[in-house]
């Protein structure tokens, strides 16, 4: 089983982390896991005027580096292999994508996490990637 899980670094995403460690233990058959972080650079264009786009490809890099390390920690002790993405852009759609584009056969992320009030407007990344997957979506809180 292929089991897609990401992570922004908050409470619910370290909860769906842990909940994929449980669920590896009892499935006892292969699964990989792979975590994947997403930033959405859309609020950097008006910094994009003023620093270079390696500047911002650092930054978003170390973020994102820093919300996988708690999930990352969480496989790594239970002894669970997994792979990591880093990706920028529409954080549902870029889910979305790569869910589709690998085949995996479930996804796994937290209800909740770091949005903002454009999220809460539009309707969270959680509602976007569960409406619109083709596969199972387990949301854990």
């Amino acid at each position: 089983m292929k089991i897609l899980l990401p992570v922004d670094g908050s409470k619910s995403s370290l909860n769906a982390a842990k909940y994929v460690v449980k669920l590896v233990k009892d499935l006892r058959s292969k699964c990989t896991v792979t975590l994947v972080s997403i930033h959405d650079d859309i609020g950097l264009g008006h910094v994009k005027q003023f620093v270079a786009n390696s500047v911002i490809d650092d930054y978003l890099r170390e973020v994102s580096e820093k919300d996988l390390k708690t999930a990352q920690k969480a496989l790594d002790v239970a002894g669970v292999k997994h792979n990591m993405v880093i990706k920028r852009g529409n954080v549902a759609q870029e889910i979305l994508s790569l869910a589709n584009k690998e085949k995996f056969d479930l996804i796994v992320m937290g209800s909740k996490g770091r949005s903002g009030l454009l999220d809460t407007l539009m309707g969270s990344v959680a509602q976007k990637v569960s409406a619109g997957a083709k596969q199972p979506v387990l949301l854990i809180k």
